[in-house]
């Protein structure tokens, strides 16, 4: 394992259980064969162990249950309203895998997932099948990565090259990897593609140091988009979401100085502003399992069934952050979310 992900990967999961239809798949046989002295349990569904009540807590992601599944009904769906699309008509996403191996605090799984432990769905095949069906009807711009960070799973599943070489060969397809992963050896191995945007998730450290446990530090990311921006690989920075606390301008100016110093921005193919915002449903989850995150207590306002920061606030720290991202980037490759 390489050894910059020692720091937040669980080497070994005591616990793996499997759906009974997807036993000899072979996908199934090569992740059970890097885990040879896991507790291997078949069962009918994937929801019979991932959905149990009460299961989701702080120390459930300390000991996530690796769960190998098929993926039914829908395989992809149309991007969701609190998501960017950075003017593309056609936007999906796709589910292939459920939960991380990051613990953000303010991550909407934690609200949309009774279970903190790790989905992976096998049948990657299905999936590419419905992508290609689509993509005879028109050009597609593709998540992969938002129910999970497919990176970080990467030593399990190998989905990133699998999904790489998927891309290599559909030229009417744009796929976005998003990520807070600091493996460079990863990106160096796919190789660029002028079809695959990574995107990277970027917070100020002490954001990172407060609420984004287990991932790596902001040099780390920066050093790993560099590090792909000199192979040609198009990359995509996200300042998405951004957290309100005490000093906020402070943070984000210091970390914008770390960008510039960093990473060649005249390279960069966009880069996205957002403040945190997450489905009212969501919310009431995650305040569930953090009664004392101040993140998640703000008093926030709602519209529509979502919740985002009162719209002076969303407008000054979004604004603060575009003007100045402005100074290094031209205004047509910044992307701003909006209600």
């Amino acid at each position: 394992m390489n050894s910059l992900n020692k720091h937040f990967f669980n080497p070994f999961f005591s616990h793996i259980y499997v759906e009974t239809a997807v036993l000899e798949h072979p996908r199934t046989r090569c992740i059970l064969s890097k885990f040879p002295d896991a507790n291997v349990i078949e069962i009918r569904h994937y929801k019979d162990v991932f959905c149990r009540s009460r299961q989701r807590s702080t120390w459930q992601h300390r000991s996530q249950k690796l769960i190998l599944a098929a993926k039914q009904g829908t395989l992809v769906y149309e991007g969701a309203p609190v998501c960017q699309s950075f003017g593309n008509r056609y936007f999906y996403y796709v589910s292939c895998a459920m939960n991380c191996v990051f613990d953000c605090e303010y991550c909407y799984l934690k609200g949309m997932y009774p279970s903190g432990n790790i989905v992976i769905f096998v049948n990657l095949e299905d999936i590419f099948a419905e992508a290609e069906r689509l993509l005879q009807a028109h050009p597609l711009y593709l998540c992969v990565s938002y129910d999970t960070d497919l990176p970080a799973l990467e030593h399990i599943a190998g989905y990133v090259r699998e999904w790489c070489k998927f891309a290599a060969v559909h030229e009417n397809l744009k796929l976005e990897i998003r990520t807070k992963c600091a493996d460079t050896a990863l990106f160096e191995q796919t190789g660029p593609h002028p079809n695959v945007i990574y995107a990277f998730t970027l917070s100020p450290q002490a954001l990172i140091d407060a609420y984004e446990r287990q991932t790596p530090a902001l040099s780390k990311r920066l050093l790993c988009a560099a590090a792909l921006l000199r192979t040609g690989a198009p990359v995509r920075l996200c300042f998405d979401p951004m957290i309100y606390v005490p000093g906020w301008k402070d943070h984000y100016a210091q970390m914008l100085k770390q960008v510039y110093d960093a990473v060649d921005m005249d390279k960069v193919v966009d880069v996205s502003v957002g403040t945190f915002r997450i489905s009212r449903d969501y919310l009431k989850h995650m305040r569930k399992q953090e009664k004392n995150s101040a993140v998640l207590w703000f008093p926030f306002q709602c519209d529509n069934g979502y919740c985002h920061y009162p719209a002076p606030l969303m407008e000054e720290m979004e604004r603060f952050l575009t003007g100045r991202l402005a100074e290094k980037v031209s205004k047509e490759k910044i992307f701003r979310w909006k209600i």
